[in-house]
């Protein structure tokens, strides 16, 4: 009798703001295997942090998120990005401001083009938002790692006040809307 083997993982990369507030939250999701800190989008190879931020590199601060299609979709992800971010902000989350800051999509199919570019005009049909979506949708060329120490970042330093007055009311108010996708161990 030969094995079953269990389909392939897949990765979604998205970028809206810090990477500490999406991974925070991409983690909590039922089907999420891991959400990984990181920066893609720039011209400079193996970026630091610190190069990100000064603006100089052209990357965003984006996040891996690894995940089992059986059990959450590229559809409910893209969902979750556009509810945690503001996608009509061009280069700027809250008092995050600059270009490794922008709302992205980095697609490595044809299928999550498709996907995220319906998911923006139905959104803009919609009128879900008071201003026009300017979340870019590009290929993915590279993601680079962040650094270790930005791993968990949140889950590590619940107490520093960025945790606690920015990604804290995040995930909040994201595990009251998304009740239904959290996984077992984010009901907390």
């Amino acid at each position: 009798m030969e094995a079953m083997t269990a389909p392939p993982l897949e990765s979604a990369i998205f970028g809206g703001g810090c990477f500490w507030c999406l991974e925070a939250v991409f983690e909590l999701l039922k089907g999420v295997v891991k959400a990984q800190s990181g920066y893609a989008g720039g011209n400079l190879p193996h970026p630091t942090y610190e190069q990100v931020c000064g603006g100089a590199t052209g990357h965003a601060e984006v996040v891996r998120v690894t995940y089992d299609p059986r059990v959450i979709a590229y559809g409910e992800l893209l969902e979750v990005f556009f509810a945690i971010h503001d996608p009509t902000t061009l280069n700027r989350q809250g008092n995050d401001r600059g270009t490794q800051y922008r709302s992205v999509i980095y697609f490595q199919t044809p299928e999550q083009k498709a996907q995220a570019e319906t998911m923006i005009a139905r959104l803009m049909a919609e009128g879900a938002f008071p201003s026009p979506i300017v979340t870019e949708v590009v290929p993915l060329a590279v993601f680079y790692p962040a650094e270790e120490h930005h791993e968990e970042y949140f889950r590590r330093h619940p107490g520093q006040p960025y945790c606690e007055w920015v990604i804290g009311p995040k995930v909040d108010k994201f595990k009251q809307k998304f009740a239904h996708l959290l996984g077992d161990g984010a009901r907390r």
